[in-house]
């Protein structure tokens, strides 16, 4: 096991063949696929809020890794480069700037960040892999 998670999904998608099958679907099972992925992150944050309201803190760790495995191992199976990915939307998040934004009350005290005049959002021109495919006409 190595400490790189994008890598770690990667293989895991090598070994069980979840990459090169999704590279051979047809448009239409691309979107469904990808309809089902969206399904699947919905049912871990469900899973997640349950485990909230009971208060089981296994389950909290569970359902949080499982979101971030499912979102990455999408990224992965549609040949995004995730890494990249990353990269441009941590770039953007750190250029923004301590604040407060009235239409999300933060009672925490916890730093809030918000986006000020010239910020630029991320680009992930070039990097949607075969995602486009999904939609052709």
């Amino acid at each position: 096991m190595s400490l790189n998670i994008i890598q770690d999904m990667a293989d895991f998608h090598k070994h069980y063949g979840v990459k090169a099958k999704t590279l051979t679907l047809s448009k239409e099972h691309l979107r469904e696929y990808l309809d089902f992925r969206f399904r699947f992150l919905e049912e871990e944050l469900n899973e997640g809020k349950k485990a909230v309201a009971s208060g089981n803190a296994e389950e909290i760790v569970d359902s949080l890794i499982d979101l971030v495995v499912v979102a990455l191992g999408t990224l992965d199976a549609y040949d995004v480069d995730a890494q990249q990915a990353w990269e441009e939307v941590y770039r953007a998040n750190m250029n923004k700037k301590v604040g407060v934004k009235s239409s999300r009350p933060n009672p925490f005290g916890l730093p809030d960040l918000i986006k000020e005049p010239g910020w630029k959002a991320p680009d992930h021109t070039g990097n949607h892999g075969i995602i486009p495919k999904a939609y052709e006409k």
